[in-house]
Formats: structure tokens, C-alpha cells, sequence
């Protein structure tokens, strides 16, 4: 599969999940989500979809049920949408990247904290 495909095929795959969770799906669980991220695998057949969302860790339980219910529907709308020879089987999964960097950040902050405190 060329590149281009591949990057078409993974927008297409955002765009329709991201407005079937927002206007078609009807669980309150799934509200507040962002999709941040899209990887399908090389045959088309699966698609990873990364989420985040503010929350605690019940919270975050409490959406990933929410998305793994709804995994298979979305699987279907898809079929429906795509005119593509293979129906991405849809996963969800939290991306963690948008924690891990406002961590870092945090940790940076702090630094900068303590050098100005030597320095001063």
C-alpha cells in the first residue's frame, strides 16, 4: 500500500469516526472524547483509533467501556462510509502522549524553579 493511500485511507478513517462519536452515538460515556490519532494496519483490515479526554482514572474506565461497546458499530458505519475493499475492525485506545508531555513539562517547570532559586 503507497503512502498517499495509506494517509487518505487513515483521514477518512478519523474524519467518519470522529463525527460518528460525536453526532450518531447516543452513550453518555463516550462524551468529551478527542480522537487524536489513527493507525490502520497495513492490509486495511485494522484500525486503531487514539482518544484522549480530562478525566480521572474512573472516568477513563468509564469511557474505554463506552468505546468498546460501541467498537463493533463503528466498524459497521464504517463499511457503510468507506468504499474501500476491507472494513477496518476498529479498536480504541487512550494515548497517553498528551499525559506523558504535560508531565514533562511539569518537570521542566520545576527545574527552571530550582536553577532560578540557586542562581538567586
Amino acid at each position: 500500500m503507497s503512502k498517499k493511500y495509506e494517509r487518505r485511507i487513515v483521514d477518512l478513517v478519523r474524519t467518519h469516526v470522529c463525527a460518528l462519536l460525536e453526532r450518531e452515538i447516543n452513550d453518555p460515556r463516550i462524551e468529551g472524547i478527542t480522537v487524536t490519532d489513527v493507525e490502520l494496519s497495513v492490509d486495511t483490515r485494522h484500525a486503531t483509533v487514539f482518544y484522549s479526554l480530562i478525566g480521572d482514572a474512573e472516568r477513563k474506565a468509564e469511557v474505554q467501556r463506552g468505546l468498546e461497546s460501541a467498537a463493533g458499530w463503528v466498524s459497521r458505519e464504517l463499511g457503510k462510509r468507506l468504499h474501500t475493499r476491507n472494513t477496518p475492525h476498529v479498536t480504541f485506545e487512550f494515548d497517553i502522549s498528551l499525559e506523558r508531555g504535560d508531565r514533562m513539562s511539569q518537570l521542566f517547570d520545576e527545574i527552571r524553579r530550582q536553577e532560578a532559586a540557586r542562581k538567586g
